[in-house]
């Protein structure tokens, strides 16, 4: 007996497009890529030609008609991702978007809505770094209580400076630092500190390099802490301007204990020694961090999809974060505490 198969659409081939499509076609069991959308010409064209994906289309509708389609896989835009989640569900397609859900809490539940509709699609929102084998271990280890009770996680994402400042064409639409950037930490604080509900939300910036932020409300670093109504606390860094490379670190304490993931973000084992010192290179973005955990990720959707397993995360979780990440920019922009 042959073995089921996901038929995909993949929407978006930017640069993280790019990379789902080639696991989902290459490296993910199970998982057929039948057909592509984007509106760029060159994109399409990329798919045809790395791919050979035959069915290209330019509008999103057209794709989710496309004959035999089981799924679609949503590497877009943010401001466009609740309208096509839903557009996919009333299509009776199953659907993974990547994060954040949106960057309107009305929207967000809008979409819990349409998926509570249908139970029999599956709807999965790409929190990556879940699916990363080291916080995967960390996070069982907390639930085994190797650390105690855990009631602080500091947590952060920075990224190595782009002197050309490319990617301030996405401030207009970003969300800003933390729905951009801190998004992830903030997901996995609620995970590692299970789930707690959030009390207040402090949070500060400044523009250290790119000045041109602060027209769109935006700053190149940020800090902020939430309070939880349990008496756990989270304290998040997300940076743009790190000379040596892109940062991942997460830190819990616990009761009896503390548990770090990432305290050195090496690129991999090679030491170099010489009239330096002794050093090691750094990865330089996330995709090099985390190349493993989209995989993971992608073979748990399909595996969901088609009824061979089930998700680890809820479309709730995607949703409260995009609330503290709403509250960490209202507190930041507004510089003032906000109140749950």
């Amino acid at each position: 007996m042959s073995s089921p198969v996901l038929n995909i659409g993949i929407v978006g081939l930017g640069r993280l497009g790019q990379r789902h499509a080639r696991n989902l076609a290459q490296r993910v069991p199970n998982a057929r890529v039948v057909a592509a959308c984007s509106p760029l010409q060159t994109e399409l064209d990329w798919a045809a030609a790395t791919l050979g994906i035959t069915s290209t289309y330019a509008d999103y509708d057209a794709m989710l008609a496309h004959p035999g389609l089981d799924a679609v896989f949503l590497v877009t835009p943010t401001s466009l991702h609740a309208q096509q989640i839903i557009a996919a569900l009333r299509a009776g397609k199953h659907v993974f978007c990547e994060k954040p859900l949106s960057l309107d809490l009305a929207d967000c539940l809008a979409v819990e809505a349409e998926a509570a509709r249908h139970p029999q699609l599956t709807a999965m929102i790409g929190f990556v770094r879940r699916f990363d084998a080291s916080y995967h271990d960390a996070q069982q280890k907390i639930a085994r209580g190797m650390i105690g009770k855990p009631y602080l996680v500091r947590s952060q994402t920075c990224d190595q400076n782009d002197p050309s400042g490319a990617f301030m064409r996405f401030a207009p639409t970003s969300g800003g630092i933390f729905l951009d950037c801190s998004v992830h930490d903030i997901d996995l604080a609620r995970w590692l500190l299970g789930n707690p509900v959030p009390k207040r939300v402090y949070a500060s910036g400044t523009n250290a390099i790119h000045k041109g932020l602060q027209a769109f409300g935006d700053v190149d670093n940020g800090l902020a802490t939430v309070e939880f109504s349990d008496g756990s606390m989270a304290t998040f860094l997300a940076s743009r301007t790190l000379a040596h490379g892109h940062e991942t670190l997460t830190e819990v304490f616990g009761t009896e204990g503390r548990l770090a993931v990432g305290n050195n973000p090496r690129l991999n084992r090679v030491e170099i020694s010489d009239v330096h010192g002794v050093r090691n290179e750094c990865t330089p973005d996330f995709y090099a961090r985390f190349a493993d955990a989209f995989l993971v990720e992608a073979q748990e959707f399909v595996d969901a999809a088609l009824g061979q397993g089930q998700l680890t995360l809820r479309l709730n979780d995607a949703t409260e974060a995009t609330r503290l990440g709403l509250a960490m920019t209202q507190a930041m922009r507004e510089a003032r505490i906000v109140e749950f």
